[in-house]
Order: C-alpha cells, then structure tokens, then sequence
C-alpha cells in the first residue's frame, strides 16, 4: 500500500471526482485513476463507486476515510518538520487575494518575503473574484466572516469599515447625522458587492440604509478616488482610505454605528508544505496588531 494512493484516495474523496484532485495534486487524471487502482487493488476491495461525474465512497471507503486522512497529515506534518529543522524554505508558492488589498498591503509583504527566501518562487493572481481554490492555488487571501468547507482557514488581521467623504464634499451637501440623513446624499458604490444597500450593526440589529448610487464601480481604489474627488459617500474598508483619512482629504462620517469589522484570513488545505506556514507565519508578523492602517491616529 503505497502514500501516493493514499494521498490520491483521500483528495478524490474531499473533492467528490478526479478532474478536481489532479488539480490539487498537479497530475494528470490518468496517474491519479491509476494511483486509486493500485491502493483498491493492495486493500482488496473497491473504495470508489464511479461514474462519469461523481465518485461517492463505498462502505469500505468510508471505513478507510479518517484513517486515510490522519495518516495524510502525520506524513505532512512530519515532512514540514524535517524541512524546518534542515531550514528549508523552498519551492513554489500560488496565492490569490483580492485586487486591491493585494495591490497595497500584501504584495510589499510578500517581496519582502520572497527577498528573505531566495528560493522560493510565487504566482500571486490578485482577483476580486476568485472565491476558492480551484485551479491549483496554495491559499487564498479573502476578506470575509465564514470560513470555506473542508480548508483550514487562520485570520491574518482585520478590516474595519467606515464612511467617508471629502470636506468639499460635505461643505457642499452637509454632514450626515443619522441614517436617514443618508437618504439624501449621494453614493459610491462598490459593483461587486451585490445590491447598493449599506447595512449597519445598530446596537443589536442590522440597519438597512439605501442611497443613491452617484457612480457604481469594482475598484475600491476607484470608490476612494472618486470620494476624494467630492463624488459622493463611499463605504470603505480603513485599509484603503487611512491614507487620505490621515492626511484630510476623507473624513470618518459618525453615524453613532458600530465599526463594521471583517476578518481577513487566509485558507488552504490542511497539511500544507512548509513554505506555506512559514509564509502565514511572516504575514501575521508584517500586519501586526493592530494592522498600520487602524494605528492610532487613525479614527476608528
């Protein structure tokens, strides 16, 4: 009974067929069908019930599962322990995040990362839309409060989220107050985020707000842009308007709301190589607690 068909078993299981686990595992389906043959064949029984779609596991595959699955993590366990004793932090690193936060955050930690360790090599792919790790990612960077099934998932940071607007703009159309003072105002809002409703935490209960969209974009940066420019009111995570925030150009609106805070975390598949945990280990580090863009100074 060989690893590389345990291995195999237990990614076909957790991905329900073959296409998605050669993804995972960066081999061919060929070689995976082939792999699962030969662990069926050393077993004596069949662990996959196959069609062209689905592979649902046998009674004897279910039996086998949770073994399957602590023999997996023991290997990698013992495999990324052995790599950090002989300090080897090496190999390739795939990483998705969202475009932007990417763009001004975690990029600048990952080349210092990679300045560290010379011998590793990273696809980083910054994609507000890619939610889950098909296509061979190590990880994913997401900002979001609920974790994905089946991946180990740790929180990074935090992203706390607030209204802004430029003084010009708020000498020109007033400072909102209260909610429903939104009502009269303008809007930036973000596309990708669904309908264009701000929801609040008002003590106990969410608050509904709907204001008119003045301009509809899928670029944060683009939202913090235009709110510079005197456009409107956008709703946006400190990370991307502290800078302005500090320096005048936006404002906090008070509203008498709670902060809305989102964690930013980071999943991928247990038992991950050592490069990856090394990787999580630096970004924590990097972000720190409190993370730069909520330092104080910066209105919460």
């Amino acid at each position: 009974m060989k690893l590389d068909g345990i291995i195999a078993f237990v990614t076909v299981a957790d991905c329900g067929s073959i296409n998605e686990a050669a993804r995972q595992l960066r081999l061919s389906k060929s070689t995976v069908s082939e792999r699962l043959t030969e662990l069926e064949h050393a077993l004596g029984t069949r662990l996959l019930s196959r069609n062209s779609r689905q592979h649902a596991l046998t009674d004897e595959g279910v039996i086998l599962l949770e073994r399957a699955r602590r023999i997996v993590a023991e290997t990698n366990e013992a495999r990324e322990d052995l790599a950090r004793r002989r300090g080897e932090i090496a190999g390739p690193l795939r990483i998705v995040a969202p475009r932007a936060f990417g763009d001004l955050h975690l990029g600048p930690i990952l080349y210092d990362f990679m300045d560290r360790h010379p011998d590793i090599t990273v696809t980083a792919d910054f994609d507000d839309r890619i939610s889950d790790l098909s296509g061979g990612f190590d990880a994913i960077v997401r900002i979001a409060p609920d974790g994905l099934p089946k991946l180990a998932t740790e929180q990074l940071t935090i992203s706390r989220r607030s209204l802004v607007a430029a003084p010009a703009y708020l000498a020109r159309y007033g400072r909102p107050e209260t909610i429903a003072d939104l009502a009269h105002h303008k809007a930036i809002h973000y596309m990708e985020r669904g309908p264009d409703d701000w929801t609040f935490k008002a003590e106990i209960e969410r608050v509904v707000a709907r204001v008119p969209p003045r301009l509809r974009v899928t670029s944060c940066l683009a939202m913090r842009d235009a709110a510079v420019a005197g456009l409107g009111i956008a709703w946006l995570p400190t990370f991307h308007s502290y800078q302005a925030i500090k320096s005048g150009t936006l404002e906090i609106l008070d509203l008498g709301l709670e902060p809305d805070v989102t964690p930013i975390t980071i999943a991928y598949q247990h038992g991950s190589p050592a490069r990856l945990r090394a990787f999580v280990d630096h970004v924590k580090l990097a972000f720190g607690d409190p993370p730069d863009w909520d330092e104080p100074g910066t209105p919460a």
